[in-house]
């Protein structure tokens, strides 16, 4: 069994479990991420594009796959924006610190993942 923590305020906490198991309209998500754009000094939550010729070298079904999951990963760069933006970088709560490490340490798992799958597409 999973340990739990301390509940939160039921508003929040239905308001989280609803978007945590309900897909939000692709036009909602699209104008909240779009508030989110990557930060100027912070590249490294850009998403990476893959290379022209890396591209054309897999097959059709690994960059379906690729698509999928970099749009994950640009909602999850806009997210780790989102929270940025509400501090000033002296005074942060250290639930803040923790929330940008675990979601930073996501996206670099994200993107470790996503090299792991290419790169035996490249030499079959």
């Amino acid at each position: 069994p999973t340990q739990k923590g301390l509940p939160l305020y039921p508003k929040l906490a239905a308001s989280i479990n609803y978007m945590a198991t309900n897909q939000l309209q692709e036009q909602a998500i699209n104008d909240t991420a779009a508030k989110y754009l990557a930060l100027e000094n912070c590249i490294s939550i850009n998403v990476p594009a893959v290379n022209n010729p890396i591209w054309g070298n897999m097959s059709p079904w690994i960059r379906s796959q690729e698509v999928k999951v970099q749009k994950i990963l640009k909602l999850l760069a806009a997210g780790i924006t989102a929270i940025a933006r509400t501090v000033d970088g002296v005074d942060m709560p250290e639930e803040l610190q923790d929330a940008l490490a675990l979601l930073c340490n996501t996206q670099y798992g994200i993107n470790s993942y996503r090299k792991s799958v290419i790169r035996p597409a490249l030499n079959p």
